[in-house]
């Protein structure tokens, strides 16, 4: 390569600072595609040698044909080796680029199964991945059959949409209608499915070559959606390794990016344990790195950095080197995080030795804990859950989100 690797990197919100330092300080050229309303966030600009804007047309929404157009009159002068979505909502963005370029990496057809809910659900199926039973909402005869095999309640989730955004829980054939007629045009970017109770867990992997090569597996004391929706704490602790649910979802997971086609990158996917059958559910996976701070999780417990693993890894396939994954000492831990009523909470009653990492963010608190014994986190968790909820927490549920 005659020229420095050049990375365009794409975020439409605020996160991947990690990776940009990382696939900087090994060498590469960097131009950094994001949101004008962006553009004056703390970057780490440092790290990019060239800022380039796009005008959203809704958060996270962009015009592709001016896009497409926009990057090749810069590319009449700059080289493009790798493109890199740094955020769920650019990996289409990313993989119509790729495609128009001719530029290597994931394609659309690809990017729509960690990407489309409707899409990676009829993969799912295809592959033999258990889900719960679901139907897309295109067809009113194929909606009532579905009423009338499945029985309720249902979530209706947007295809496109992150975390629990826009989904929509009800409870009979009559409150669906209702909401399927609220939907008007959109109703073709929507799914039903079969709302399974049971524990929420997640899987982060970083995937070489088509094989995973890395996975920390975690579960949700307190889900996205429970949080969204009812203004609770959020709180997540890693699976305890060597166990029955960790093995399980050791299985599961490599058999969904397997069967996706993942070759190289890093992926965020949920799964939800059935109370009523012990059976563990895909419920939807990702192209990227875990949002809601559990990435600082997954770096305390396992040592990995995500973000800087992701670079190393792209980095390497580009110069045609071999990657080997970070070795590691896992340990136990675990997340708490709420909003509070205070723009900079005290910290100072939160001073146990295990606590390795601090959220600092406004009208934020979250905490980070650590520990060999694995007890201890459970404990820790719920003392800090109890003593957030009185002195600190604030909610702000979600709006007309559930019928319940």
């Amino acid at each position: 390569m005659s020229h420095s690797p050049t990375f365009l990197c794409i975020a439409s919100y605020f996160k991947g600072e990690d990776f940009l330092r990382e696939i900087k300080s090994l060498g590469a050229t960097v131009y950094f595609l994001t949101d004008k309303s962006l553009e004056h966030k703390p970057w780490p600009r440092e790290a990019i040698d060239e800022f380039l804007m796009m005008e959203a047309e809704k958060q996270g929404v962009w015009n592709m044909k001016h896009l497409i157009k926009g990057l090749a009159h810069t590319m009449r002068t700059k080289k493009i080796d790798r493109i890199v979505a740094l955020d769920d909502f650019d990996v289409e963005k990313a993989a119509e680029l790729r495609e128009h370029f001719r530029i290597p990496g994931m394609g659309q057809t690809t990017a729509r199964h960690f990407r489309d809910k409707l899409a990676m659900r009829m993969k799912a199926k295809d592959e033999g991945i258990t889900a719960p039973a679901f139907s897309p909402l295109f067809n009113n005869d194929e909606v009532h059959e579905y009423t009338q095999k499945v029985s309720a309640p249902w979530v209706v989730k947007p295809r496109g949409e992150a975390s629990a955004v826009g989904i929509k829980k009800v409870h009979s054939a009559e409150q669906l209608w209702q909401v399927i007629e609220g939907l008007g045009d959109e109703r073709d970017g929507y799914l039903i499915e079969q709302f399974t109770p049971g524990d929420v867990y997640h899987v982060d992997s970083v995937t070489v070559d088509g094989k995973v090569s890395f996975t920390q597996c975690s579960k949700y004391l307190t889900t996205p959606m429970e949080v969204s929706h009812g203004g609770g704490i959020f709180r997540s602790v890693n699976v305890d390794y060597g166990s029955q649910d960790e093995k399980d979802l050791l299985a599961i997971n490599d058999k969904l990016l397997t069967s996706f086609g993942m070759r190289d990158g890093v992926s965020h996917s949920e799964f939800i344990k059935s109370r009523a059958t012990g059976e563990f559910y895909f419920l939807e996976t990702s192209s990227r790195v875990c949002g809601a701070n559990l990435h600082h999780m997954v770096e305390a417990t396992s040592g990995i950095n995500l973000y800087r693993e992701w670079a190393r890894l792209e980095f390497a396939l580009l110069a045609g080197q071999k990657f080997e994954t970070t070795t590691t000492q896992p340990q136990h831990g675990g997340i708490v995080a709420s909003l509070t009523r205070f723009q900079h909470p005290n910290y100072a009653i939160f001073n146990d030795p295990e606590i390795c990492w601090k959220l600092q963010k406004d009208y934020h608190m979250g905490m980070i804990v650590r520990s060999e014994n694995r007890e201890r986190i459970f404990e820790l968790l719920d003392q800090y859950a109890a003593r957030i909820g009185n002195e600190f927490h604030a909610s702000m549920p979600v709006k007309n989100n559930s019928y319940e």
